[in-house]
């Protein structure tokens, strides 16, 4: 062992000490370690710095500027309503839908992509199902790193190992070559993250007393069905307003009568709803043919439209004149210019007309009108404006411009026609050319943490393979093994793969290993193929930090810690190594 490996690996071990510890954020860390070893000498600054202009971050920034573009155009909220309707918002149907629908997506485009795809529409999913998005982020990346054997083209690994194995004059891998081991991998660890690994995993994000102050706060308002709503003629319970825009209807109103909401209760032209949901789904009638929010129907367009028109939501505060009044009663539209959409009381059911409601202390209003008018009242202390609020109607036009742009982006991936970071980037660069997402909302929903991160890692990869500490570290086992069973010098390789593919890039890990692997098992005449396929399914096991491109993109939002990983991930690689164990030298004879 030389000085420099020396070092290198007790920088490694100061670094994992850090991670750990979590007494600096991640991304603290690896710049930590990235100028040590630019100051040690053990890597040239240009080639240290070099990693953050990589196709690996150029990769992970365009995927997250085209994701950004799907949730500003609506499209992660169509995704997530669609998965709803057919899940519902229970937990475990919930998470089993999520983690078969990114497996299976996986298998065909990289990891980070479909990891990338799904996360908004995950952290919306756990917002309409009142539940810890970390349950379910987690569960999500380690779903698509999974399928990563499935195919050739699960993830670029495989086409890396599959130049080295044409480079050294073997046979190269068919599409489905890694299927017979890869597919039981995904099936069996996905079965473990349902059964067994979601339940070591915290809830880190925003639980259930954290929504009010994300404005997820549930709203009485009132719903017109329009003559010409395809809902005239359909049951309440045929209409699927619970399932489909989540709304629950409270009563019916039919000209002066109340009514209670049965499920065989067939809907006609001009009733009124009274329906409480969430501010965003009290939004979203807006994006419903043939049902209309009945304030809306007397406010002109010109103030919907104007560049004055805000939506905010105003606290009733004591000594206010409004306390006591309805809405009626003030003549709130006539008076004051404004509209009230939605009527919040905390714990307490509101079954009346809006404008019937007297009004307390302590109500939220989800109100609509021009921005000066809204500061007059707030000025005179008659309400607390606690928010602005995005009022995100769906553009459709826009909505498809990007997914056709994202799907085209993945499909030139696909097929090899341009390389992975460079079909991105053209993706990234088409949503921001067609004004899908403006550059400032694109940057704002950058995680620029992890993009640093990524980079210093791929920096102490670049270290590792410079100064010969890798190679070290294959010879050992080598040298170790030599005289074992061939299966322990299997175990070895695949051990120290993963190992490895903890610190570096999975490619890096790889194209560091297989040519000793092959090396070694021609010397002992052994088949070199079932170490490379070995080796391949090793580089993808990326659990136990979260440093695999696919998990970093979870860790942010899910408010994951350092250590969650280990106590996930051990257990699956585990499980993983006992099945290659088992599969791999069936499939490819070690003799």
């Amino acid at each position: 062992m030389t000085f420099q490996i020396g070092l290198l690996l007790s920088l490694i071990a100061v670094a994992l000490v850090f991670f750990s510890l979590e007494w600096v954020s991640a991304d603290v860390v690896g710049l930590g370690l990235l100028l040590a070893l630019v100051l040690t000498g053990l890597l040239p600054a240009e080639r240290a710095f070099a990693s953050f202009g990589s196709d690996t971050v150029l990769m992970i920034l365009g995927l997250l500027i085209m994701t950004a573009a799907l949730l500003k155009t609506g499209v992660v909220d169509l995704a997530g309503r669609a998965i709803l309707k057919y899940a519902g918002t229970r937990v475990n149907p919930l998470l089993f839908v999520i983690m078969l629908g990114v497996g299976t997506l996986s298998a065909f485009i990289s990891n980070t992509a479909a990891t990338a795809f799904f996360v908004p529409v995950v952290m919306g999913l756990a917002v309409k199902a009142r539940t810890s998005p970390s349950r379910l982020l987690m569960p999500v990346a380690f779903a698509s790193i999974l399928s990563s054997s499935v195919t050739l083209i699960s993830t670029s690994t495989n086409l890396v190992i599959n130049g080295l194995l044409t480079s050294a004059h073997l046979r190269p891998m068919t599409m489905f070559e890694l299927t017979p081991v890869g597919l039981p991998i995904a099936l069996v660890g996905l079965l473990y993250m349902f059964f067994i690994g979601r339940r070591f995993i915290p809830e880190r994000a925003s639980a259930q007393g954290a929504f009010d102050t994300f404005g997820m706060r549930s709203y009485l308002t009132e719903v017109l069905v329009l003559p010409d709503s395809p809902l005239v003629g359909q049951t309440l319970g045929e209409s699927n307003l619970g399932r489909e825009l989540d709304l629950s209807v409270l009563r019916v109103v039919r000209g002066e009568r109340y009514l209670l909401p049965q499920s065989d209760m067939v809907i006609a032209a001009g009733d009124v709803l009274l329906v409480e949901g969430e501010r965003a789904d009290v939004l979203h009638v807006k994006d419903t043919a043939g049902i209309e929010i009945r304030p809306e129907m007397t406010l002109s367009e010109p103030d919907l439209r104007s560049e004055d028109a805000a939506l905010v939501e105003a606290l009733i505060v004591p000594g206010s004149p409004f306390i006591g009044r309805t809405l009626r009663g003030l003549g709130f539209r006539e008076n004051f210019g404004l509209q009230v959409l939605g009527v919040n009381r905390h714990g307490r059911n509101l079954l009346r007309k809006l404008g019937q409601i007297a009004l307390r202390v302590g109500d939220v209003l989800l109100i609509q009108g021009r921005r000066t008018r809204l500061v007059r009242l707030n000025t005179d202390r008659a309400i607390s404006i606690l928010n602005a609020v995005e009022d995100q109607t769906i553009d459709h036009a826009r909505a498809w411009r990007a997914t056709l742009i994202f799907v085209a982006s993945l499909a030139l991936a696909v097929t090899n026609l341009v390389p992975l970071a460079v079909a991105v980037l053209l993706g990234a660069f088409a949503v921001l050319a067609t004004r899908c997402v403006s550059p400032a909302d694109a940057y704002r929903e950058v995680e620029w943490r992890v993009v640093i991160l990524i980079a210093c890692m791929l920096a102490l990869g670049a270290a590792m393979t410079a100064t010969g500490t890798a190679e070290y570290l294959a010879s050992l086992v080598a040298g170790v093994t030599a005289h074992a069973s061939p299966l322990w010098l299997l175990a070895g390789f695949f051990l120290l793969t993963v190992a490895l593919t903890q610190p570096m890039s999975n490619q890096a890990a790889a194209a560091v290993i297989l040519p000793i692997a092959i090396h070694t098992a021609q010397n002992l005449h052994l088949n070199p193929r079932t170490f490379a396929m070995t080796i391949a399914i090793a580089a993808s096991c990326s659990y136990i930090t979260p440093l695999e491109p696919a998990c970093l993109m979870v860790y942010g939002p899910g408010r994951y810690r350092f250590s969650d990983f280990p106590r996930v991930g051990a257990p699956l690689v585990l499980i993983i190594f006992v099945l290659v164990m088992l599969l791999a030298p069936h499939i490819w004879p070690l003799r």
